[in-house]
């Protein structure tokens, strides 16, 4: 079935199957569930196929070369999710060595095109649902990005971003989990992904697929993994990331004058005259005793003692 129409970007019927009763939502909750586990195999494959393309073991590669990646999951409209990689090659300490001459792009690009039709992905089987074979689509896309060419790394900047802004809401799905109170008939979803969730919700019950989580992700339409991930040398830690941005909020206070600068004035000595309330009564490591009686607290803001 083929669709000849040209459809506007927020025309409402983008997304949604030509034919629901023949649409696959269990293979699509599946690979959903799968698509994390896919992509921590792909990365260990692909260092398995370039050591392969180079002619010599994984640890003698290793020893010469870094595989560095960075990947940010998005949505397509039909509710299933694809995802954006970058893949480099560095030299054996990472972003600040260069690679040995014979990793080249092309090296690199056979190898990740092994990877992905290489991959695969077993679920069990159960009592209503056959096993299957879950992997990489068809359709894939590997480009180089270069400092003037077609695909700059200031695009990938700019799509890394827009990735960063995007959740499963375009799909037509909650932005929430489902509770128990919740009806299924009465979501603000769209059909398509109302069939998604009841889906997510029968797979949920089946105890072989108890590991997945099917039930607390329905709302998320199974995909359980976060929108962006790096390799550990790829670019600098998410840590100095957090450390950068409260730095930069403290500047932010100090120009405003919300906060003192304590740095330029190192020798000075800071006295705050403002009181609060702590408490009511001794504290307990001071708790005073009367004739071997220990306290009672009464009515109002004070002790009486019997």
């Amino acid at each position: 079935m083929s669709c000849t129409r040209r459809h506007s970007r927020d025309d409402a019927q983008l997304g949604l199957p030509f034919c629901a009763d023949c649409y696959d939502y269990t293979g699509t909750v599946l690979f959903n569930a799968h698509a994390p586990e896919l992509w921590r195999r792909f990365t260990i494959t692909l260092r398995r196929a370039l050591a392969r393309q180079a002619g010599m073991t994984v640890k003698t590669m290793s020893a010469q070369v870094r595989i560095s990646y960075a990947k940010v999951a998005e949505y397509q409209r039909r509710g299933v999710v694809h995802f954006h990689a970058i893949v480099r090659l560095d030299g054996p300490d990472g972003p600040t060595a260069r690679p040995p001459t014979w990793a080249t792009a092309d090296l690199l690009t056979t190898s990740i095109t092994q990877a992905l039709r290489t991959v695969r992905v077993g679920t069990p089987a159960a009592v209503s649902l056959p096993a299957r074979t879950i992997g990489w689509g068809r359709e894939h896309d590997v480009r180089p990005i270069t400092a003037t060419g077609e695909l700059t790394d200031t695009k990938v900047a700019r799509y890394v971003a827009k990735y960063a802004t995007k959740a499963a809401e375009c799909t037509g799905t909650l932005d929430r989990r489902i509770t128990p109170a919740d009806r299924l008939a009465t979501l603000p979803v769209t059909s398509h992904a109302r069939r998604l969730i009841a889906e997510c919700l029968r797979l949920g019950q089946l105890p072989e697929l108890d590991s997945l989580r099917l039930t607390a992700w329905a709302h998320m339409l199974e995909f359980r993994g976060h929108f962006s991930t790096k390799s550990r040398c790829y670019s600098t830690t998410l840590g100095a990331l957090r450390a950068a941005r409260a730095e930069h909020q403290r500047q932010d206070a100090i120009t405003a004058g919300l906060l003192p600068d304590l740095a330029a004035t190192a020798s000075t000595v800071l006295v705050v005259g403002q009181w609060h309330f702590a408490g009511r009564g001794h504290p307990p490591s001071q708790e005073p005793r009367c004739g071997g009686m220990t306290p009672t607290p009464a009515r109002g803001s004070e002790h009486r003692w019997t």
